[in-house]
């Protein structure tokens, strides 16, 4: 493999598929109470961020250090990668691109860090599209590329059911104009430039899935799209969510499925159960 595809666990790729693909994912930390966790099965779930979380009990998430890149690059190296790109979550949300930028300074291979200016699955796709361009030959810049531009393509929206998690997180971005009053409000956000930004305000969690979706299939348009539904304790909603875009999407979808699971336990730690949020990404 002369070109490694790295990114890390916020981009949400199922295991059995990053492993199918060659992408190796490095786990971001969850810290609840004074126990540290990867992100994965074997660590930090979903499940157990949900329950932390409506306990109050403190939650905190961490990136990979340098050196933990470092190590995964540096293995790539002696399984043959002769280049490595590395595709990671905004650099506004977390330092995990800014520790890929610090390891590939010492790397032993060339290694081009790629920040999606995304998160979750939106990050996972511009991973699968720069597995894409290896795959059929493509150089390291030319996937690096090619993950940008899918990642710049894509629309990442989602509703909580308040803004208090993401306000004890320092991750709100431009939507702190919603706090205050309209806490009572159920917020729809979406990623903008690599933060969190507000984009409506609606009454009702009912009226919000609503939206979703409508945004969803405006945002694909005509173009041929993959879409996901992720969400934190939320199934039932998300499920009801999924079969109406895949049906509205149908012709967009060209014969694949919309995605449907569970937010990651390091996003989950920041928006809080409830959330359910839509991906739709062009395919470029």
């Amino acid at each position: 493999m002369p070109v490694a595809i790295v990114t890390d666990s916020t981009a949400s790729l199922p295991p059995e598929l990053a492993a199918e693909r060659g992408i190796v994912v490095v786990p971001l930390q969850v810290v609840i109470g004074a126990t540290v966790y990867d992100e994965g099965s074997d660590g930090a779930t979903p499940e157990l961020v949900a329950a932390a979380l409506k306990e109050w009990r403190p939650v905190s998430t961490s990136r990979p250090g340098p050196a933990m890149l470092l190590d995964v690059y540096e293995q790539a190296a002696r399984d043959g990668a002769t280049e490595i790109v590395s595709v990671h979550l905004s650099g506004d949300m977390s330092g995990t691109f800014e520790s890929a930028q610090l390891a590939a300074r010492d790397a032993s291979v060339r290694v081009v860090p790629v920040d999606s200016r995304q998160v979750g699955v939106a990050t996972g796709y511009a991973a699968l599209t720069a597995a894409d361009v290896v795959a059929a030959g493509g150089s390291a810049d030319e996937a690096a590329q090619a993950a940008r531009d899918r990642a710049a393509a894509s629309s990442s929206l989602f509703y909580v059911d308040t803004l208090e998690y993401l306000r004890r997180g320092g991750r709100i971005g431009a939507a702190a104009a919603l706090l205050g009053g309209a806490l009572a409000v159920k917020p729809l956000l979406q990623i903008e430039d690599g933060k969190v930004a507000s984009l409506e305000r609606v009454r009702t969690s009912t009226r919000a899935l609503a939206r979703l979706e409508e945004l969803a299939v405006q945002r694909a348009g005509d173009a041929p799209v993959d879409v996901c539904v992720a969400h934190l304790a939320n199934p039932d909603r998300a499920g009801q969510l999924t079969e109406k875009l895949a049906a509205r999407l149908e012709a967009n979808l060209e014969g694949r499925e919309v995605w449907c699971g569970e937010l990651g336990a390091v996003l989950g730690a920041h928006v809080g159960p409830g959330m359910i949020a839509v991906c739709v990404a062009p395919r470029l």
